[in-house]
């Protein structure tokens, strides 16, 4: 995917679906934080924001009864939690990010989905840091809840090309020790490691107090395989090519790729990390939105 400018990643369209889910992109944050900001949509050390009119089941406790005295009707007042909340973004960078079976690639379509998860979080005065790797931490953009910062963070999305090979765990393991306030971890990658070193890795951002999200990226021709006839397989990431008829392997492939996939996916659950599977022919503004759609469940749920 070619981009002239890096404002290019930020689609309008995205960002317009997300906000007429009538959602405030502090759900993607406050939601995995409910359990640091105690109650965040019904606090008291926060900004006020407007009133509505009253609906049973509000807190009467904000209820504004100067507004009644005037008017003989129940409005409530609605506040702006501020929070300290910091989103730490991990985008893969290593070679095989590269594959694309269509127009664009699994790193390209990363960067567009790092662009606008980092709008809306800034957009929300919370903070986000950049981190780009591969078998090593390559560009990192500090935490900053500056809009500013946006234009630094997409500067280095648009002139990075992934060539390395990755280690996915030995970064995570990096970022655990050296992150210290508690925040969300969103790794976008697809997980082409040993598996079970990366749940280790997630394990160990978890224990530190971490909230983790994982995107997990995958082209829509390693998920279905459909290559027909004789071909030869580029090998990625210092891997050998391979000529074969795929026909013939294409069932093994199927057991062996989709038993990776459970694996992860089962490993994520079970230690309570957010996995989704992020398929590079669907339109992002699909995936956008149904992430928040299950964010705004997820947390109304949590503050009930």
């Amino acid at each position: 995917m070619e981009t002239k400018s890096p404002f290019e990643l930020l689609d309008p369209s995205v960002i317009t679906k997300a906000e007429k889910l009538g959602l405030c992109a502090r759900f993607i944050v406050e939601g995995y934080m409910a359990g640091e900001h105690k109650s965040p949509y019904r606090g008291f050390a926060v900004e006020f924001a407007q009133h509505r009119e009253y609906t049973p089941g509000d807190d009467i406790r904000h209820i504004d009864w100067k507004v009644l005295g005037k008017t003989d009707r129940y409005y409530v007042k609605q506040y702006e939690q501020e929070t300290n909340f910091i989103a730490h973004i991990l985008l893969d960078a290593s070679e095989s990010m590269k594959y694309a079976s269509g127009k664009i690639s699994k790193f390209d379509y990363g960067k567009v989905m790092v662009a606008c998860l980092a709008y809306l979080i800034l957009a929300q005065r919370d903070a986000v840091s950049l981190v780009i790797f591969d078998s090593e931490l390559k560009k990192y953009v500090p935490r900053s809840d500056s809009r500013s910062s946006l234009v630094n963070i997409l500067n280095q999305l648009v002139s990075y090309n992934p060539v390395g090979k990755t280690d996915i765990p030995t970064i995570l393991h990096q970022m655990a020790n050296q992150i210290q306030k508690k925040g969300l971890i969103i790794l976008i990658s697809d997980l082409f490691d040993d598996e079970s070193k990366i749940l280790e890795g997630l394990q160990h951002l978890r224990f530190c107090g971490h909230e983790v999200l994982v995107f997990h990226i995958l082209d829509p021709y390693e998920i279905e395989f459909p290559f027909r006839g004789l071909v030869e397989f580029d090998g990625l990431e210092a891997m050998p090519k391979i000529l074969t008829r795929p026909n013939e392997i294409r069932k093994s492939y199927l057991e062996q790729f989709n038993e990776f996939r459970r694996r992860i996916q089962e490993g994520c659950e079970r230690n309570q990390f957010h996995y989704q599977l992020v398929n590079t022919s669907q339109p992002f503004d699909e995936i956008l939105s149904g992430y928040l759609v299950f964010r705004t469940k997820t947390a109304t749920r949590l503050l009930r």
